[in-house]
This record gives structure tokens, sequence and C-alpha cells, in this order.
């Protein structure tokens, strides 16, 4: 079975996906799985730009690190290069769905339910709430991932 090649999808890529990427990265290592992460932005205005710095730190905080990410836009190409784009948001998942190619249907998705989180279907945007949100942000990636690392357990 190949390798999976999974998309975290926010809007500008320096809070939501960046986080969902990092916290995938460790705990999917320490699983000893083998897949391809990655993290992109609907939105193009933070291209080349760190980490949000409050969510360096509430991700620091937590023991995952984001110091090396750059944001970088979604591309046409991400459909190929990925097998699933799953959307931190319902809007973020309308544009996925609006730039799908032709029989990507299924391809895109929402991060949570995807991951077998059902108590929230949305990953809220802290971007400008308080630092509590950004550590409520690290909790919910946590939930995430562990429902993502049970789901590529049972492929």
């Amino acid at each position: 079975m190949s390798t999976p090649r999974i998309l975290f999808v926010c809007l500008g890529n320096i809070c939501r996906s960046p986080l969902v990427e990092g916290v995938a990265r460790k705990r999917c290592a320490e699983a000893g799985l083998a897949v391809t992460l990655a993290s992109c932005g609907t939105g193009g205005w933070h291209a080349g730009h760190g980490a949000d710095p409050r969510m360096r730190a509430a991700a620091r905080a937590a023991g995952f690190d984001l110091e090396n990410h750059r944001a970088r836009q979604l591309q046409a190409a991400d459909f190929d290069r990925h097998d699933w784009l799953l959307a931190m948001d319902s809007d973020n998942l309308l544009e996925l769905n609006r730039l799908a190619r032709p029989g990507a249907a299924g391809q895109a998705a929402l991060f949570l339910p995807w991951a077998g989180v059902t108590s929230v279907q949305d990953f809220p945007d802290p971007y400008y709430g308080e630092a509590e949100g950004f550590r409520q942000c690290v909790d919910l990636a946590e939930r995430g991932v562990a429902g993502l690392i049970e789901r590529l357990r049972q492929r």
C-alpha cells in the first residue's frame, strides 16, 4: 500500500493547518506511521511567512515545533500531489470543492469529522482571539490527530 499523502488546509496557513501538520508529524512518527504531510492556505496573503507567533508559542508549550513552517497558498497541483485535502472549516472546504478538478469528489473533507471528532465540525480560527484560544487549538489538534492516526492504522 502506498504512503498516504495528506494536506491540511486553512485560510492563511499560519495558525490551524500548520499546527495540525506539526502535531501530526510528531504523533505519526511516534506511532511509526509512514505518511506524507503538508499544509497550505486557500488565501495567499501570508505566503512565505512563518506561523503566527501566538500559535508557535502555544505549540511549543505543548512540545510541538512550528519554527520552520513557511505559509504557502493552495495550488491546483495539490489535488494531484495529495490523497486527502483536509479543511479546517466549512468555508475552506467549499473553496477546495470549488477548485477541485473533475473526478476529485471525496478527496476533500473537513478534518475533524474525517478524523472521527464528532463534537465539533469546524476547527475554530484563533487568529482574532486571545492566547487561550491558541492553547485550545492545540488540544483540539491533538484530538483530531489521534483520530487521524486511528483511521490510518485501519487502512
